[in-house]
């Protein structure tokens, strides 16, 4: 595989327009009647010309719950899968008839896109995220954002240079509970804090092998592995990936993108890190402590708890942040708390997504940065990669938060990054 847009010539897209909906729409009342009445916006029904237009990559079963809640101001025309057996599933589901694509590129060069959903298994995300910059397209990507600390900075680096609205898919910072506890938190309103707490969340094992099964119809295989070692298709190797290393990073990354981003959020962390990590237990699952450069520390040690979130201890009041929900010890600390967003008005798994994509669709039309911003979200996954990689070596790292880079330890430094096949190597930014 080549470097899409490495020869092409940026291309015009109608995310430059979206700011102006407002202002053409105060005069689409003016024009001839004969345009159709679903080209004008109303309340609670946009406009053609207002609306987003999506294209997925990625339709599985996390994808397929996000179509779900595209609201109505996104309109998703073409999907992309390299598994073309399961883009066919998806529209049956779905009872659709977008355009299907096997490979992105050839998606985002034939669709006049506003923006992309990148919902592939994670060792896959970075690649078509920074594909989709160069072509001037705004990216929801799922988390866990990447899988290793230097491919984050890399992405980062091309969607400032492109201007892109890009989200990650930390859901819990579009909910007013999340928002209200971790500010009652960084702003001191339960007092000096005096322990943090959060899951031990698992990390991932190394691939021991699997037996060769026969590759699927319709599946690229050497696609699905991208840029990680070439193996022979297993079906729970494609749809198990979660557990090795070499393809994400564990319940660590999982959950732990949601539990550790509502630690750094109430720390006011999210655009840095610890300066310290080290295993309490040996093994990887072993629990790990993580010391910031103001001297609180992070305990993740609880073998049950918030997987969404964390235990605060403060001078004046105990919380516990998990999604869409917190609990105060006093229980009364909180007088007029706000209200957990209501499942009732959407249906369907996956609900709780809605408005954290339409955060982001609003911010397309405006420009500004989403709530889950590209920097907070490699910053967020960032620290779980380097209690994974704590456990890993199971010895005690330092870690400069402005450089990200190990101080004086070569061998840690040598996990940033990793190898990747020819064909799937990350762009520099120009």
């Amino acid at each position: 595989m080549t470097s899409l847009h490495s020869s092409r010539r940026p291309r015009p897209t109608r995310r430059h327009f979206l700011r102006g909906a407002a202002a053409l729409g105060a005069a689409a009342v003016a024009v001839p009647s004969l345009i159709p009445a679903t080209a004008l916006s109303a309340p609670g029904r946009p406009g053609a010309n207002d609306r987003v237009i999506l294209g997925f990559i990625g339709t599985g079963g996390r994808a397929r719950q996000l179509m779900d809640h595209v609201p109505e101001d996104g309109r998703i025309v073409a999907i992309s899968d390299c598994y073309a057996s399961r883009m066919n599933e998806t529209l049956q589901q779905k009872k659709a008839d977008w355009k299907t694509y096997q490979y992105y590129e050839a998606m985002i060069d034939a669709e006049r896109l506003d923006a992309v959903v990148i919902a592939t298994p994670d060792h896959a995300r970075v690649l078509p995220c920074i594909h989709a910059c160069q072509a001037g397209l705004d990216v929801y990507a799922e988390k866990p954002l990447t899988v290793t600390i230097a491919e984050g900075r890399r992405l980062v680096e091309h969607a400032r240079k492109h201007k892109t609205v890009f989200q990650v898919g930390s859901q819990q910072r579009s909910m007013e509970m999340n928002r209200f506890a971790c500010e009652l938190v960084r702003s001191g309103k339960i007092g000096s804090l005096k322990a943090v707490q959060g899951v031990c969340y698992s990390g991932p094992r190394d691939y021991d092998g699997l037996p060769a099964q026969p590759v699927p119809a319709g599946d690229d295989w050497d696609r699905w592995q991208g840029p990680t070692a070439g193996r022979p298709f297993n079906h729970a190797l494609q749809f198990g990936w979660m557990g090795w290393r070499d393809y994400s990073g564990g319940e660590m990354t999982n959950w732990g993108a949601h539990g550790v981003d509502q630690i750094q959020w109430a720390l006011g962390m999210c655009r840095s890190g610890p300066v310290e990590i080290r295993p309490i237990t040996p093994g990887p699952n072993g629990k790990v402590r993580m010391r910031y450069a103001n001297d609180v520390t992070v305990y993740y040690d609880l073998e049950r708890g918030p997987m969404g979130g964390g235990i605060f201890t403060g001078s004046d009041c105990k919380i516990e942040i998990n999604r869409n929900k917190f609990v105060t010890n006093p229980p009364d600390f909180i007088k007029e708390p706000p209200q957990p967003a209501d499942a009732e008005k959407w249906e369907g798994e996956g609900w709780i997504a809605r408005p954290h994509i339409q955060n982001w669709l609003d911010c397309i039309k405006t420009r500004e940065l989403p709530t889950a911003d590209v920097e907070i979200g490699h910053r967020s996954i960032s620290v779980c990669h380097l209690a994974n990689l704590a456990r890993l070596l199971g010895r005690r790292l330092r870690w400069n938060p402005e450089t990200e880079q190990f101080i004086d330890d070569p061998e840690a430094n040598a996990y940033l990054t990793r190898p990747r096949r020819k064909g799937y190597e990350l762009p520099e930014v120009g």
